[in-house]
């Protein structure tokens, strides 16, 4: 099977440099941004930790400015996300769960106020609005459910670090138990590294 990855979601904005200056202030990585003749501007941004980017620009596309409404990004602390957009200046709902459990209904439909009752993996919303309109929703998942992760993904510097360092302290009783040096510990690494991370072997 031929692997199909989501990579961009170009988003149809109406003036690119504020909702540049928007992505910037809620902490996007700028990558591009790139003018051509008559008008056209290509401006790509990361979400911080995600291995897909949008787009936003002139000429990329025709879709009215704001009818994005059902990007999901995914935070491991939902209530942590939301304050972050909070003391960014960002109008953002209060945390909510479905009444339905499963995913959030359309608008404000069956929408009940707070986390999830058991904090429960996917369970926990909020959404926020760029200035056109676009409406993103941010849902909670702390437990990926089987065969749902690709690839393992760390959020910075000191997260592989303390990835590594659990490893070497696994591995070294690994070492214990097998009595002598391990010459597949690169191996072993990535394994152990990969499984704590909820990636299917």
């Amino acid at each position: 099977m031929v692997d199909f990855k989501i990579e961009v979601v170009v988003l149809p904005v109406a003036d690119v440099d504020r909702a540049k200056e928007f992505y910037h202030r809620i902490g996007f990585r700028e990558d591009v941004d790139c003018s051509g003749p008559n008008g056209f501007r290509v401006v790509h941004f990361t979400p911080p930790g995600s291995a897909a980017s949008i787009i936003i620009g002139s000429g990329v596309t025709d879709a009215e400015p704001g009818s994005a409404q059902g990007v999901h990004m995914i935070v491991d602390d939902i209530v942590a996300a939301r304050a972050h957009l909070a003391a960014r200046g960002v109008e953002v709902s209060e945390v909510y769960h479905d009444a339905g459990g499963v995913f959030h209904h359309a608008g404000a439909t069956d929408r009940v106020a707070g986390p999830h009752p058991d904090r429960q993996s996917y369970g926990s919303f909020v959404s926020f609005s760029d200035p056109d309109g676009n409406v993103f929703h941010l849902q909670e998942v702390t437990e990926r459910r089987p065969g749902r992760v690709g690839n393992v993904v760390y959020g910075s510097v000191a997260e592989v670090e303390k990835a590594l360092r659990e490893a070497a302290a696994a591995h070294g009783v690994h070492e214990k138990e097998l009595g002598h040096y391990d010459e597949e510990w690169p191996s072993w690494y990535a394994a152990y590294m990969a499984k704590a991370a909820g990636l299917e072997s």
